[in-house]
């Protein structure tokens, strides 16, 4: 694999990005959700909820990928 300016490979730089992404909108969508709920629209809130679901699971999915890269067992609080 090729190593970027990071020192790490490609790949995992990129899945270590996208997890660290997906965290944080997750952090900001309940604020979204806040929001909405204290507008009187549960309907928007709930679409917050589900986008921030969505993230969610796309974190979970690249902390097994990264296990799968490293070798190593998994761990941490995505796992259930």
């Amino acid at each position: 694999m090729a190593t970027g300016e990071t020192g790490f490979d490609d790949v995992s730089f990129d899945l270590i990005s996208l997890q660290y992404h997906s965290l944080k909108a997750g952090h900001d969508y309940g604020q979204y959700v806040r929001d909405a709920r204290n507008a009187g629209r549960e309907d928007i809130a709930s679409f917050f909820e589900e986008v921030m679901s969505q993230d969610s699971a796309r974190a979970a999915r690249c902390h097994d990928f990264l296990g799968e890269l490293s070798g190593s067992s998994p761990s941490g609080p995505a796992v259930s």
